[in-house]
């Protein structure tokens, strides 16, 4: 048996086919939920899956809870925007069913879709375990698997259907940048002056047009590109801002005083 472990928050628009095409290979889903507030909970109810509920800003944590929640002898994770195309369950069943595999994990290659266009790298990504050999996950927002075996690769692809619209991008990157900026913080990251802003938006626009091939999608990489290199910015400002927390109190107290 397969356990399908997703993680969602406020994914109406895309938890039914996310679930459905799980459903294709895995007996049990497992949705762990991170507070939505939309239909996301009501949907996946409606095509039977298993609801878990966690306030952990922690990746790590909630896939943990997954891990913890399932039952099968392997354990599939999936995001709320990717799908399992009928490829990719096929050779899931044929891995699961060989009693020669040795291996205790699997790295899938996500094909990413930017605005409906598909980029021209793939994403390898952690994603299939024999459960019993998964003994944790570690990170907050880029985890990573601790597991026992030999990891191999899989032929075929989660296809990946990201950033859709610029509404939920920004709002994501409004999230998320918290929870970066004080990662950074937290393992003392030099002073945030004005040239390294300069330098992050340019690594983020180079990393998303050239080294991934971003300029082979049209527009749509142009798009994301740039959308890259303001992502990091604003991760960077709030590091600053995170930085400069007690020069921007002391400065409020000033104004303050006159008035007390």
């Amino acid at each position: 048996m397969i356990s399908a472990i997703i993680l969602t928050k406020n994914e109406e628009k895309m938890i039914a086919q996310c679930i459905n095409s799980c459903k294709t290979v895995a007996g049990q889903v497992i949705v762990i939920d991170n507070g939505s507030s939309d239909r996301t909970i009501e949907i996946a109810q409606n095509l039977g899956a298993t609801i878990e509920f966690s306030n952990q800003p922690s990746f790590a944590i909630r896939r943990e809870i997954g891990l913890q929640k399932s039952t099968g002898d392997w354990v599939l994770y999936v995001d709320a925007d990717e799908r399992v195309t009928p490829e990719l369950a096929d050779e899931i069943k044929s891995i699961t069913t060989d009693l020669q595999n040795s291996h205790s994990a699997y790295i899938i290659n996500r094909k990413d879709y930017y605005f409906g266009t598909e980029r021209a790298l793939f994403s390898p990504m952690h994603r299939f375990f024999k459960r019993a050999n998964l003994k944790s996950w570690t990170g907050i927002l880029h985890e990573t698997p601790v597991f026992e075996g030999t990891i191999s690769f899989m032929q075929n692809y989660l296809l990946h259907f990201t950033h859709i619209d610029l509404n939920s991008m920004i709002i994501n990157t409004l999230t998320w940048s918290d929870h970066e900026a004080l990662l950074r913080l937290q393992t003392n990251h030099p002073p945030v002056v004005w040239w390294r802003l300069l330098r992050v938006i340019f690594t983020g626009f180079y990393d998303s047009f050239i080294s991934k091939k971003g300029y082979k999608s049209g527009t749509a990489g142009w798009i994301e590109a740039i959308y890259q290199g303001f992502s990091l910015f604003i991760t960077y400002s709030k590091l600053w801002e995170l930085q400069n927390k007690k020069k921007i109190d002391e400065y409020y107290q000033k104004l303050d005083a006159p008035y007390k």
